[in-house]
C-alpha cells in the first residue's frame, strides 16, 4: 500500500537529501570553490577566458554580493562540467558525482541565462541523449542503478533543449506514482505533475487546498516546487496558487532560507528551494518576499562564496555537499530575474 508523506518517519527525513546520497553527510564538509572535475578547456567553450568575454552581467543595480554570487556560481557550473561532453554532475564529492537529469537541465537553463549558449547546448544536448530509466547518471550517460526513474526528469530535459534551441517537444513523462525531488517516496505528486505539463485544472484539483500547493493530494505540507509554474513551466492558471503557496513558506523562512517542503528535515533548509522561490515570486511581482529569501540566500553562503545543498537552519553551519550546481544555477536564475541587465 502506498505511503503518505505524513506518515514517513522523522529518521527518514533526517536521512533523506534532494539530489545526493541518502545518508548522513560526515561532519567536515569541504566548502572551497571546486577545482575543475574533468579536464579543463584551454579554449573556446568553457574556456575561462571565453566564459569571462561572454558572461551576461546583472544590471548596474545589483548589490556587490549579488555580482560576487552570480560570478561565482557561473564558475561552479563550469568547474563540475564535462567541456567535452557536456556532463555536469551535481557535486565534487562521492555519492553526488553522478548527473542528475534535472539538476543538469536546471544549469543548462542557467547557463543559457547568462549568455553562454554554446555550454548550455552542450549540457542539453548531453541530457538529450540520455535514456531516463534511472534517476542520476554517470558522467558516462550510463545509468547508476539503485534509485528509480523520476517523475520530472523527462519535463527538465525537454525545458532544457527548449531553451537552447534543440528539439525539446512538450514537457511529457510518466509522472504519476514516481518519486520526484525529494527522492524519499513514491506518488502523485506536485513537482513531477509541473514538470511533465499536467493541465492547470488537474494540478489545482489534485493539489490545491485553502493554504496553497501541497506535495501530495490529500496532504497539507505546502511544496516549494509549486514555483516551477511561475518559471520553467509557466501554468497562467495556477499563477494565484503558485503565489499564495510561496509567499506562506516565505513568511516561516529563516535567516538561512526554507526547506523544500513544510516539515521537511526539521532543523535544515535547502539553498535550491530558497533560490527557486525568489526567482519565482520576482516574477510573481512579489519582490519584497522575493528579496527576503535572495538576503537569506546571500547568508547561506560559505566564507567561499559557495552555496550547499542545505544547512542547519539555526548556525548555518554546511550539512550536505557544497558547492552543489543545482544551487547555483537557481542563483544564478533568481538574481538575473531581479537585477535585469539594462542595455
Amino acid at each position: 500500500m502506498k505511503r503518505s508523506i505524513a506518515a514517513i518517519a522523522a529518521a527518514a527525513l533526517l536521512a533523506a537529501s534532494v539530489s545526493g546520497a541518502t545518508e548522513q553527510p560526515p561532519a567536515r564538509i569541504s566548502t572551497a570553490m571546486p577545482r575543475p572535475s574533468f579536464e579543463p578547456a584551454s579554449s573556446g567553450p568553457f574556456s575561462p577566458t571565453s566564459v569571462r568575454s561572454r558572461l551576461r552581467p546583472l544590471g548596474p543595480g545589483a548589490p556587490a554580493w549579488a555580482h560576487r554570487l552570480y560570478r561565482r556560481s557561473i564558475r561552479v557550473l563550469v568547474a563540475l562540467t564535462d567541456p567535452r561532453s557536456g556532463a555536469m554532475i551535481a557535486g565534487a564529492r562521492d555519492g553526488w558525482d553522478y548527473v542528475w537529469p534535472r539538476d543538469a537541465a536546471a544549469g543548462a537553463i542557467a547557463l543559457e541565462a547568462a549568455g553562454l549558449h554554446p555550454e548550455a547546448r552542450r549540457v542539453a544536448a548531453f541530457l538529450g541523449g540520455l535514456d531516463l530509466d534511472a534517476a542520476r547518471f554517470h558522467p558516462s550517460g550510463e545509468p547508476t542503478p539503485g534509485r528509480p526513474e523520476a517523475g520530472d526528469g523527462a519535463g527538465w530535459v525537454r525545458a532544457a533543449e527548449r531553451a537552447t534551441g534543440l528539439s525539446g517537444g512538450p514537457s511529457g513523462g510518466d509522472w504519476r506514482d514516481r518519486q520526484d525531488y525529494g527522492e524519499n517516496v513514491s506518488g502523485d505528486l506536485l513537482g513531477n505533475a509541473i514538470a511533465a505539463g499536467a493541465p492547470a485544472s488537474e494540478i489545482r484539483t489534485r493539489f490545491l487546498t485553502p493554504r496553497g500547493l501541497v506535495r501530495e493530494a490529500g496532504g497539507d505540507c505546502l511544496d516549494s516546487a509549486a514555483a516551477w509554474a511561475a518559471t520553467v513551466f509557466p501554468r497562467r492558471g495556477l499563477r494565484p496558487a503558485v503565489r499564495r503557496t510561496l509567499l506562506a513558506l516565505a513568511g516561516e523562512s529563516t535567516r538561512y532560507g526554507i526547506p523544500p517542503i513544510e516539515g521537511w528535515t526539521p532543523g535544515q533548509v535547502w539553498t535550491a528551494p530558497t533560490a527557486w522561490s525568489a526567482w519565482a515570486l520576482v516574477a510573481l511581482g512579489a519582490r519584497r518576499a522575493a528579496d527576503r529569501l535572495l538576503a537569506e540566500l546571500h547568508r547561506a553562503e560559505t566564507p567561499a562564496g559557495t552555496l550547499p545543498e542545505r544547512l542547519d537552519a539555526r548556525t548555518g553551519r554546511p550539512t550536505s555537499t557544497t558547492p552543489l550546481a543545482w544551487s547555483h544555477a537557481f542563483a544564478i536564475l533568481a538574481l538575473r530575474a531581479r537585477y535585469l541587465e539594462r542595455r
